[in-house]
């Protein structure tokens, strides 16, 4: 695992070489004496450079290869060549560079649709969550993957739009009843302590940035605006969305941040061993365990049969094979475990 990230660190190393060579080429005066007189050649080899090389490159580093991202990244190599390589030496080629524009203009106009097509059925989604008993967290998603477009842009929106639910239109909800795995830690306490902090780093370094940079300080005083809402309604969902528990599902989420739907019949075992569940937890494993002030473990690892999909924020989902769980009722939750696998086993 080392020596693979060594080597991808080697595939960046050379994609910043070539980015850096490229602007010291046509943006420092040691560049511009070595392409005096005739630069349509040198021109050329950096178009080449920006359009095939530094793709390949980032292709290599992320170890994703796909035709549709060569296209993105060729685009993308197009416009950053018009910003760097200077017009005069350009010219020649200059409609190349509008290419990249078009490009990235149509994946725009793209997204754009996406847009128009989530709102178009969201009066449609809003009524499939309504009359759905599971939690809004799982029944919005659901709706959205089967009316919308499934799509990155789409899960972003989502999101998004689950965030400012929580954090301004969810205050009048009651708690539902349940299994948890927050109430017997300081995770709200600690939500609270982030929001005053920043309030109180906003109110003390914004007057002071403005008058630095005017522009620097607007945009912190919206990072933090932005940060206090998420706070808020990552508080506002873990409280509002205990564990939830079908005949055959168990519905775990933690806030915003992370959540995971579990089928009993693919639990293999439940790892109760002190040693295991306060060790270091595998690359392989994703924990449900509430932030606190002091260190906490796990009171169980279910050791699954098939990774399942746990989803992030802003729709990002990843697999995991195990899943490490602190639950604030014990053994009540053991027993809906153990229940669960007898009834789908």
């Amino acid at each position: 695992m080392v020596a693979l990230k060594k080597k991808q660190n080697v595939w960046l190393a050379f994609l910043l070489l070539v980015l850096v060579s490229n602007y010291t080429l046509y943006n420092t005066g040691f560049g511009l004496s070595i392409i005096k007189g005739e630069s349509q050649g040198v021109v050329v080899g950096s178009l080449i450079d920006f359009v095939v090389v530094m793709p390949v490159l980032f292709m290599l580093y992320k170890r994703k290869f796909s035709v549709k991202q060569a296209i993105l990244l060729a685009a993308t190599g197009c416009i950053a060549a018009r910003f760097i390589i200077p017009m005069e030496y350009l010219k020649p080629f200059v409609a190349v560079t509008w290419v990249g524009f078009a490009i990235e203009g149509a994946l725009l106009l793209l997204e754009v649709l996406l847009v128009v097509t989530l709102v178009r059925y969201m009066p449609k989604i809003i009524a499939d969550v309504r009359a759905s008993t599971l939690p809004d967290m799982f029944s919005f998603a659901e709706s959205v993957e089967q009316h919308a477009p499934k799509h990155p842009i789409i899960q972003i929106i989502c999101a998004e739009f689950l965030m400012f639910y929580y954090a301004l239109a969810s205050w009048k909800r009651k708690v539902k009843p349940g299994l948890t795995l927050h109430q017997n830690s300081s995770y709200i306490a600690f939500q609270i302590m982030i929001i005053h902090a920043i309030v109180i780093e906003t109110m003390g370094i914004h007057w002071w940035l403005h008058e630095k940079s005017m522009v620097l300080s607007i945009i912190l005083l919206i990072f933090n605006i932005y940060s206090v809402v998420f706070f808020l309604a990552d508080m506002q969902a873990i409280r509002l969305n205990p564990v939830y528990v079908t005949q055959d599902k168990l519905y775990l989420s933690m806030g915003l941040m992370k959540r995971t739907e579990i089928c009993f019949a693919d639990i293999e075992e439940i790892i109760e061993d002190k040693e295991i569940v306060e060790g270091k937890l595998s690359k392989d494993t994703i924990d449900f365990v509430a932030r606190d002030f002091d260190k906490v473990h796990p009171q169980f690892i279910l050791n699954m049969k098939e990774p399942i999909d746990v989803t992030f924020m802003f729709g990002i989902k990843k697999q995991y094979k195990k899943v490490a769980i602190k639950a604030d009722q014990v053994q009540e939750f053991r027993n809906t475990l153990v229940q669960g696998m007898v009834n789908n086993g």
